[in-house]
């Protein structure tokens, strides 16, 4: 189980940004960030289904609204790729000022580009992931169709984007023709992970090859067979909702549970380890060999990090 937090925070142009904080019902072992797609909104599909499913693995998750689009303030149409990078900057910044800044870093489709972007920016962040990125950002512009040309001459134009009508300023168009990731994926130095699948239908496989060679190691590639773009299908999300828990928690280097000593036919039941921020209400029970987590609910002054004594006593009942 998961709980959802609205919460509200500055971007970079002074517009507040509308965001929804995802939280594990115990102690977090990290925080993330996701950017969501270009023109879509933190509540689409993909972004909310990644985000709870992380939450429900121990990891809180903040994803927001970019300026100008879903419940955030500020205006669309003054907006473009260098200013969704810095909004993510800002996201970082609430998440340390608030809690405790991002360590994993999550962005899909156009979202991806511009977490490559800003991860020189949040230094704390070990773990960056790309689902169905572009390597380059001026890929959106095929999307704009033919008022391309009108943005160009008359300086703006309304465009049909998802169903949705939005301004487009020549601006956007200039800000994310001079766009390069190359030099990003290369410096990052952090662990990168690329998801994409061979049949995306807006965005070539061959993106997601581009951002790999540019990339060093510690690197990753896997390919979401069958997934569509906006991986519109729910077992798409939760498999890449796996892949990312299992590939974040080699890097964030979590302390290991040590086993207490304990002769044969003891159970030996020790108590919490503060370092890790559980309460002193969480247990670590060794029996037979086996680790075992008690505590108790948030409700009851604890983390969840395990099961209550009064669950156990029934577990041990009905086993």
């Amino acid at each position: 189980m998961i709980r959802s937090e609205k919460v509200e925070f500055a971007g970079a142009q002074g517009a507040m940004l509308a965001g929804r904080l995802d939280w594990p019902l115990g102690m977090p072992r990290a925080y993330a960030l996701f950017a969501h797609c270009f023109t879509c909104s933190k509540d689409v599909l993909a972004s909310t289904r990644i985000s709870q499913g992380l939450a429900s693995r121990g990891i809180a998750v903040l994803r927001f609204d970019f300026t100008g689009l879903g419940h955030s303030g500020g205006e669309f149409a003054n907006t473009n790729f260098s200013s969704n990078v810095l909004d993510l900057v800002a996201a970082a910044g609430f998440l340390r000022s608030k809690y405790e800044a991002p360590r994993i870093l999550i962005g899909h489709s156009l979202g991806g580009a511009a977490i490559l972007a800003g991860a020189a920016h949040i230094s704390e962040a070990v773990a960056v992931a790309t689902i169905a990125a572009p390597f380059d950002p001026k890929h959106v512009v095929h999307l704009i169709g033919d008022q391309v040309g009108k943005i160009e001459t008359e300086g703006e134009a309304q465009v049909v984007l998802a169903g949705r009508q939005f301004t487009v300023r020549r601006q956007f168009l200039e800000d994310i023709s001079g766009q390069s990731l190359k030099d990003c994926a290369h410096n990052l130095r952090k662990a990168l992970l690329i998801l994409h699948s061979p049949t995306d239908e807006l965005v070539g496989i061959d993106n997601a090859r581009r951002i790999y060679e540019a990339a060093l190691h510690p690197k990753s590639f896997i390919s979401l067979d069958g997934a569509d773009h906006l991986l519109t299908r729910r077992q798409d999300a939760e498999y890449v909702t796996d892949l990312l828990s299992t590939w974040a928690a080699r890097y964030l280097k979590e302390p290991p549970i040590a086993a207490p000593d304990a002769e044969s036919g003891t159970v030996v039941v020790t108590g919490a380890d503060r370092s890790r921020g559980e309460s002193y209400l969480a247990h670590v029970i060794s029996a037979h060999g086996h680790l075992l987590k008690a505590d108790e609910p948030v409700s009851n002054g604890g983390t969840d990090t395990g099961p209550g004594p009064y669950d156990l006593l029934l577990a041990s009942l009905g086993s």
